[in-house]
């Protein structure tokens, strides 16, 4: 009987399968089914453009790092009724799902310890204790402390969104998106909609230089000499033009890199009012809105309430620059990574991953200050693992890394700051021999060439 039903399968090709990549006709594998999500690609919750990226592909990999178990459960009304043919798993994916289930037995995607409370608990003393420092005290000193301080507290606020945006840290999914509002628009300012849309992304096309927007900062960053040849954002949709003015910018990157990161907050700020300004579907649009109204007014206010326009500055200044250090951070794991051209493709996701992550090493106790992602690698192959379990699972991680002669790059803060300018001045100098072939300036040339 099982023979005969085994004979009666359906079965495509992989050739066949990346014909039905397109709206309207968009198939995926997954395990050896297809499944047909034409009609629902709009619907689903990480966006449209993953699926369209991966569409016509087995995406099995990629598909288990981002789904629990209660979503498999869903598939079933998708199947076409066709399976997979001549599909070969890489031995890398073969150990990366027997890890992930081996995760999942441990209980480890479950086990979040009790990490959102001691997060809520810092962010609110953290608020009090700014709030009550302005306007109570007439010291610089402590407004000066208190601008530390609030830079501490939206460094927290974004990891906090950052992990419930991954998976569900509170007790029900009406309160994990009720705190992702508070702790992303209501606190940072910045939009949890505009972090989920680019972020997912960034995940499924790690450093892919035309469909990763965490690479394209053009005109002002530059990790890649492709960047040169004006390439198209596929993300954006948008041609990223190497002018006059990005040559310019980009042949000085090394020296503005610091600087940029101390203001980066504000294009943060603008990327949020751009997309929830836009006609784009957007999910809980007014909820995220009402959000961002929140921001700005608590904040103004509270700036406001300072002395003189010169302690304004300063707070804001300050408050900026210690979130810089976060800034940093996101870019310190990828910068310095291999990147690629071309869409992300998903028999190939370890590989991928491991190419473009870099981890930075640090001590137990300094966890909280990275929240999780210095293990961005284990990160990224597991984006549900709740942080308090990332140092568990790294040293396996390394492991599989060495058996299929994967890079598995650990530097620390220090070092991956030098390798990240590293990379930027590489991709300067060859900017500026492209800015001035003839005479150059000399003076430019010998603190680039000797210091």
């Amino acid at each position: 009987m099982e023979e005969k039903m085994e004979v009666e399968k359906k079965y495509i090709t992989v050739e066949q399968l990346k014909l039905h990549n397109r709206p309207g006709d968009l198939w995926i594998s997954i395990q050896g089914k297809i499944y047909n999500v034409s009609d629902w690609v709009n619907d689903h919750p990480g966006g449209a453009t993953i699926l369209y990226d991966l569409g016509g592909q087995d995406v099995t990999d990629g598909f288990m790092a981002y789904h629990p178990s209660t979503v498999w459960k869903r598939l079933g009304k998708y199947f076409n009724g066709y399976h997979l043919k001549d599909f070969e798993i890489s031995e890398a994916s073969k150990d990366y799902r027997k890890l992930h289930a081996e995760i999942t037995q441990m209980g480890l995607f479950e086990n979040k310890g009790h990490g959102a409370f001691y997060n809520i608990t810092t962010i609110v003393v953290l608020l009090y204790l700014v709030v009550y420092g302005v306007l109570k005290s007439d010291s610089v000193l402590v407004h000066f402390v208190c601008a530390v301080m609030l830079g501490i507290l939206w460094i927290m606020g974004a990891y906090m969104g950052h992990d419930s945006g991954h998976y569900q840290v509170m007790s029900n999914r009406k309160w994990n998106q009720i705190i992702q509002v508070l702790a992303g628009n209501c606190l940072t300012g910045i939009s949890i909609a505009w972090w989920k849309w680019t972020h997912n992304q960034h995940h499924i096309a790690c450093n892919s230089l035309d469909y990763d927007p965490d690479l394209q900062h053009m005109p002002v960053f530059a990790v890649s000499t492709k960047f040169f040849h004006s390439i198209t954002s596929v993300f954006y949709g948008r041609k990223m033009d190497f002018d006059h003015v990005a040559r310019f910018l980009v042949s000085h990157q090394h020296f503005t890199y610091y600087p940029i990161m101390i203001v980066g907050r504000i294009n943060l700020f603008i990327q949020t009012f751009l997309l929830l300004s836009s006609k784009r579907s957007i999910p809980n649009r007014t909820m995220n809105i009402m959000g961002i109204l929140v921001f700005w007014t608590w904040f103004p206010l509270l700036v406001m309430c300072l002395p003189s326009w010169s302690e304004r500055v300063m707070f804001v200044l300050v408050s900026f620059t210690v979130t810089a250090f976060q800034h940093i951070q996101f870019t310190l794991n990828h910068f310095s990574g291999d990147t690629y051209l071309g869409p992300p493709t998903g028999n190939d996701w370890f590989e991928k991953q491991a190419a473009g992550t870099i981890d930075i090493s640090c001590s137990k106790y300094m966890d909280w200050f990275f929240g999780g992602l210095q293990f961005q690698l284990e990160h990224h192959l597991f984006p549900r693992l709740p942080r308090c379990q990332l140092r568990t699972v790294s040293p396996t991680v390394k492991e599989l890394c060495k058996k299929h002669n994967l890079p598995h790059r650990s530097l620390s803060f220090w070092d991956a700051n030098v390798t990240t300018i590293r990379v930027l001045k590489k991709a300067a100098l060859q900017a500026w021999d492209m800015t001035l072939p003839v005479p150059k300036n000399l003076a430019w040339e010998a603190i680039n060439t000797h210091g």
